[in-house]
């Protein structure tokens, strides 16, 4: 049973997939829906995903796939008309073939497309969850570690992070996902970094310098960028990487 702002994303989803062959954005997707964020909308596409009315096309920026509508949408199939493959909807044909996306931000799908090229893991740090008001150090937990292709590290030490909230979506960084930092005490500015604020509060945001001022800007309209001094945040990484298990 899907609520009925499940069903309308569904059905809209469907439209412009049939129509455009292509998936529509999240903007597109929240204006269709009139909600004000784009994290009302990841919240029905995890539970569309869940209910496997759809699924998330790996490596792929915003490309969602239809597996099934309602019953009630689905057409009665015309006489002589081939049986559909079990599982998928009418309007999804079974086999191979490429599938059109949006354009994508170029960073994070460089990032996930590295992620599958290794053919053996690195182990990496896992420091847990990345969250306001505590620093990075504490996060890490000495008996946990992730699996990393090679592909994805250049020099240097890297560790991993779980991502807590929704403040970069925009940047196709989801509430669950596994980022790849490298550690490094300073960034070009516009780098997605993660940065500890006053030694107590560690954040992964995008750096922006604007005189002697430093911002910390987050990629979502709903969540505000915050202006600091020079000497109240440390860089400590930045974004190599992105992990998304579906």
């Amino acid at each position: 049973m899907l609520t009925r702002k499940q069903r309308e994303l569904l059905v809209f989803i469907n439209q412009r997939i049939e129509s455009d062959g292509v998936s529509p954005s999240f903007d597109e997707m929240k204006e269709a829906l009139n909600l004000k964020s784009k994290s009302g909308i990841h919240r029905l596409i995890t539970a569309l995903e869940e209910r496997q009315f759809i699924r998330r096309l790996p490596n792929r920026a915003r490309a969602l796939e239809i597996l099934r509508l309602p019953e009630d949408l689905n057409p009665a199939p015309a006489r002589g008309a081939q049986p559909m493959a079990k599982g998928f909807a009418p309007n999804v044909i079974a086999g191979n073939f490429p599938v059109r996306t949006s354009e994508p931000e170029p960073e994070i799908e460089e990032q996930k497309a590295a992620a599958v090229a290794g053919a053996s893991g690195i182990e990496l740090p896992m420091f847990g969850r990345i969250a306001a008001g505590t620093p990075i150090e504490a996060l890490r937990d000495p008996n946990v570690t992730i699996s990393v292709p090679p592909s994805m590290l250049g020099g240097g030490d890297h560790y991993a992070l779980e991502i807590d909230g929704d403040s970069m979506i925009d940047a196709g960084i989801f509430d669950g996902d596994t980022v790849i930092i490298k550690q490094c005490d300073t960034a070009e500015n516009g780098t997605i970094v993660v940065a500890l604020v006053d030694d107590q509060e560690a954040t992964l945001k995008r750096l922006r310098r604007k005189g002697a001022s430093i911002a910390l800007e987050p990629a979502n309209a709903t969540h505000k960028t915050q202006i600091y001094g020079p000497d109240r945040v440390k860089v400590q990484g930045r974004l190599v990487g992105l992990l998304r298990s579906y």
